[in-house]
């Protein structure tokens, strides 16, 4: 079985990660490898982020004396991924600044932290407030970096995959369920938030979903062939 160290430490994306994959992989995280320096997510783009985390995940596995008993299996890759929502209305943003958009209120981009799901909710809202309903079009925008680590020497080019969902943004949250920008996120083709639809249909046409869809179908050929 492929073994994945999923380049987080959060758990509800670590949990939607686990539910859309099932068991077919597996699945390792920061959380076991507690003593891994954080990387700064600094890059403009989703694709870099991405790019960045599992290039510097990889680097600091491959020097790890004890990593062929920490990681089992003949066969493992780090999986990195970068998402967020990206408003037209917005011009794009928060963007790459989704988790820790209304943080960048208080301090310096650079330096801002993670601001809560409510805290970005609010101004989310806030900066929407006065724009029609058929102008607050957006998408979820998921960037995959997969490079092998196993054996220890592993190519640092990395094989990336994207997944985007069109929706819009609704005026009042709505549902209990998800994370994130979830229960503000109207999907096309539905009448109900994320927060709303439940695991089991945002597992299947969330831009997560598709960006590892891509990843499962060209995964043998790129790191067993």
């Amino acid at each position: 079985m492929t073994t994945l160290i999923i380049a987080t430490r959060n758990a509800h994306k670590l949990e939607e990660i686990r539910a859309i994959l099932s068991n077919r992989f597996r699945l390792l995280s920061l959380r076991d490898f507690q003593e891994a320096r954080p990387v700064i997510e600094d890059q403009p783009t989703f694709l870099k982020n991405a790019a960045k985390k599992a290039r510097e995940l990889a680097k600091w596995l491959q020097y790890q004396p004890d990593m062929e008993l920490r990681i089992p299996g003949a066969s493992a890759s780090v999986l990195a991924d970068d998402s967020g929502l990206e408003v037209d209305a917005l011009g794009g943003a928060p963007g790459v600044h989704s988790a820790r958009f209304a943080a960048l209120d208080h301090t310096d981009p650079a330096a801002a932290g993670n601001a809560s799901d409510l805290e970005n909710n609010a101004k989310l809202l806030r900066l929407l407030k006065d724009v029609p309903l058929e102008k607050r079009t957006a998408r979820f925008h998921c960037v995959l970096s997969l490079i092998r680590v196993k054996p220890s020497e592993p190519t640092l080019a990395g094989h990336l995959f994207e997944g985007t969902c069109e929706g819009i943004i609704q005026f009042t949250p709505t549902g209990h369920g998800g994370f994130g920008y979830d229960p503000l996120f109207v999907p096309r083709g539905h009448q109900r938030s994320f927060a709303e639809l439940g695991d089991d249909v945002k597992n299947k046409i969330s831009h997560r979903a598709q960006a590892l869809l891509k990843m499962e179908k060209g995964l043998e050929s790129l790191i067993l062939g």
